[in-house]
Order: structure tokens, then sequence, then C-alpha cells
């Protein structure tokens, strides 16, 4: 049985040159504890050269991976557990971290540090030193694509713990390489992994194998130092993103019956045209089109016409959120967003006209209410309002992301290239018709060109940074 009340075994996240086996060494010196390597390094089991660990083969592992997570928690007298790093089998990375009885260690170094230690390890094929008089020197070579590769393998891996473990209510034992030799951290581990004895002093038999300045043990410290300045650290030039997830929004997605297309609509964009497009092509009306499937439906049509191509469309985000002002929050027709409307009539001032827009609505007027429907909408779209981020102006960016839940479309269009895109579609996927699209209706009462202006886009682009970063829209031409 294991040794604690609250866990039935547990993993130490790290990497490789981090300090895992200092780690390790420490944890089996306890009583109550035994870590068993790398239990799930895809290459051998547990340790190098060993045919099994507890009994259970390498081959075992492959074919049954939870087998040995229930054969280590099942160790008799003792909290048994393993080393993960990012790369090892991932078919267990969700029962560890789906699992609260499994504790997790999370073992952290600077990334430039790990990055060189495992170079100088690589050129002197020391992985381990016990005895100084047995070291080995090196210098390392430094790589900065290498070492990028190597800095964003870590983050993401990071980055995938921390959400999962934020989004489950679960927490971790954060433990940095330089805390390794704390002798009263190491003691508060074993407290937290439910261990009551402590240790007098560390294991002294792993040794420091590179403890001097980083840029002393590579051969070109001018090259680190230049790939450093070009790394944003801190991510200070990211775009943050304080939008609300979305769904797939599968019933919106509409489908042809005889020719194999779908079409992922982004609402705001010109979807009336697009089904009319897809019904001229299949000979048909729009209401005609399948459309309003479930999950289980869009599995069973995607069956049923193999070689089918899903695509989605992009429209200009300045062009989009005018769209979407005239339609929903200038006009009181049955399209209009009623209580949106008298909310930024009231609260947020916009000057829009009671009963909608009549003779005496002027082009500044217009231009100026659309003004203030972008300020409102950048403070929506990064939750500073109560009012709901709506799908018509939300980001495309954020709506394709919730696309790939069930599947990203694998053509992504964008409005002014429709009139040769979609026809060459439909030729790829052997329609008889190719049908020209439809024109886009215009917005009313004034058009985007009537206003349009500088100051506009500039408005656009700091509402929409996200789109404009990740579509490379350029300023809108009539």
């Amino acid at each position: 049985m294991s040794s604690s009340e609250n866990f039935d075994y547990f993993v130490v996240f790290a990497e490789m040159r981090t300090g895992s086996n200092f780690l390790e060494a420490n944890l089996n010196a306890y009583d109550g504890l035994s870590c068993h390597g790398e239990a799930f390094n895809p290459h051998f089991i547990g340790y190098p050269n060993r045919s099994d660990l507890l009994g259970v083969s390498q081959s075992m592992r492959e074919a049954d991976p939870a087998r040995l997570i229930d054969v280590i928690k099942s160790e008799p007298g003792v909290l048994g557990g393993f080393r993960y790093f990012h790369d090892h089998d991932p078919r267990v990375l969700d029962l560890m971290l789906e699992d609260p009885r499994c504790a997790k260690i999370i073992l952290t170094r600077n990334p430039l540090d790990s990055y060189v230690s495992r170079k100088i390890a690589q050129a002197t094929g020391q992985w381990k030193l016990t005895n100084v008089k047995r070291r080995k020197e090196a210098k390392a070579e430094f790589d900065p694509t290498e070492f990028a590769f190597h800095v964003t393998a870590l983050q993401e891996f990071q980055v995938t713990l921390l959400n999962r473990l934020q989004s489950s209510g679960q927490t971790a034992f954060y433990i940095a390489y330089e805390d390794l030799q704390n002798l009263g951290v190491m003691n508060g581990l074993a407290r937290w992994l439910g261990v009551t004895q402590q240790l007098d002093a560390l294991d002294e038999t792993l040794k420091p194998q590179n403890p001097a300045p980083v840029l002393s043990k590579v051969s070109n410290p001018e090259m680190v130092q230049q790939a450093l300045m070009s790394m944003d650290s801190f991510n200070l030039t990211r775009t943050p993103n304080f939008e609300p997830r979305r769904g797939p929004a599968v019933p919106s997605y509409v489908a042809g019956r005889q020719v194999p297309m779908l079409y992922l609509p982004i609402r705001g964009g010109p979807e009336a045209e697009v089904v009319q497009w897809m019904a001229t092509v299949e000979k048909s009306e729009p209401d005609q089109l399948p459309t309003g499937m479930n999950q289980k439906q869009l599995r069973e049509w995607k069956l049923s016409h193999a070689g089918f191509r899903s695509f989605t469309v992009l429209r200009h985000p300045l062009a989009r959120a005018h769209a979407v002002f005239c339609r929903r929050i200038l006009s009181t027709g049955e399209s209009s967003y009623g209580p949106i409307r008298n909310t930024l009539r009231r609260q947020f001032k916009l000057d829009l006209p009671a009963d909608g827009p009549g003779a005496g609505y002027s082009q500044s007027r217009h231009r100026e209410a659309f003004a203030g429907f972008l300020t409102f909408l950048k403070a929506n779209l990064v939750g500073q309002t109560s009012v709901r981020v709506d799908p018509e102006w939300a980001s495309q960016s954020q709506i394709l992301a919730g696309f790939a839940e069930v599947g990203s479309p694998d053509l992504v269009l964008r409005e002014t290239e429709l009139a040769t895109e979609l026809p060459a579609l439909a030729r790829r996927l052997g329609a008889q018709s190719t049908a020209p699209v439809p024109q886009t209706v215009p917005d009313m009462p004034y058009g985007l060109e009537a206003i349009y202006d500088a100051e506009l886009e500039k408005l656009a682009a700091s509402v929409y940074q996200r789109d404009y970063l990740a579509f490379g829209f350029e300023a809108w031409k009539p």
C-alpha cells in the first residue's frame, strides 16, 4: 500500500539536464518513496539496459502503458513514481493529468543552462558525474535555431501542464533547479507527498558537472548573446486574447448533397451569398441544403461523402464590423439585436436613431456611430463590458480555433477571391455547374466606401489585432 493518504503515485515532470537524476536520488533516500527513472521513455524502460520495471517488460508496456502505472501504484509499502519528459509516451499523459490521486512534481531549469548542459553531455558522453576526478570537459557549440526549437518545446509543454491542472482544479509542487540543493525544500516535498521522515542531509553521490557561468561553457558566446537579444523572453509582443473560447458551431455548417463540399460559416461574413452559390451548384434551393447537423450527423455526412472539401471565408475585419453594425445595430428590423442596440444607445452613448435611420440620417452621423461601435467592440472583445461577445463580431481567428475541435477547414478563402476560388473548387469536385458567386448585398444606408478613412482603419486594427496579424490583412480597399 502507498504511504500517502492523498496520492496513489507521483510523477516528476522534467526534461533532460534539469537535475532530475539528482531529484530522484534524493526522493529514493526516503523510506516511503520509490522513483523508477524514466518509466515511459520510448527507447527504454526506467533506465538504459534494463529489461523490465517491476516485472513489466518494455513490450508489455508498449502494448498497455496503463498496466505499468497500475503496477507502480500497487508497489507495497511505498509511494511509487517516475520521471516524465515532454517526449515520453503521450498515451499516459492524460491518465496522469486527469487523476487527482497522481501527485505532480514539476522541475524546471533555465532553458539556456539545460541546453548548454545537454550539448556538453553529448560532446563528452558523460551524462552523470559521481567522481569529480573523472569529469570530462568540452565546450558547447551554440546553434540558435536548435535552441529556439528547444525553448519552444519546453514552453509549450509547461503551458500544457499549467492549463490542464488549472482546468481540473489541481495543483503541483514546483521545484526550480536551484532548489535541489535546499534540504528544507526537499523535506517539504516529502511531507507534501505524505512521508513523515525527514532527511538530515542531501544525497552527495551525484555532482554538478558544469558549475561555471553559462557563457564560459560555449565556444561561440557572442552568438548566444545575439540570439537572446532577438528572443521575446517575456512574450511582450504577443497580442493578448481575452475572448471566450468558441465551440465548433457544427449546426451552422452547410453541406452539399451531391457535391462533396462543406461550408463552415464565419458569422458576419458573406454567408447568404456562399450558401446561394452552393445551392446553384447543387441545382437546389438554399433551404434544401443539409444544415443544423449535430456532431454525429456531421460524421455520418463525412463518411458518406469521401473526398469532400471543407472551406470557410474570411472577410476584412473593417468590412465585417461595418456589415454587422448596419444589419444588427443600426437597423431596427427583424435582424436587429434590439436589447444590445438599446444598451449601446443608453450606456455607450452611440448616436443611433431610435426608430432606425431615416431621411435625416447623414453620412457623417453614420461614420461617428460606426466609430463608436468599433470603440465598443474594442472593450467588448477584451471582456470589459457586460454585453456578450457575439459570433457576428468575435475575432475570426477565435472562430477558426473553435472549428478545430471537430476539424479545421482545409480551405480558408478571402471574400475578395471568391469569384475565382469557388468555381475552381466546384470544378475540382466534379460539379457540372460552376455558377458565379452572387454579389454581396450592399450595406445600408451607406456603404463602407462612403465613410472610410485611415482613422477607421486604425481603430479596426486595434480591435482585431489578432486577425490582422494572423491573416495579414492590409488596409481595406473598396
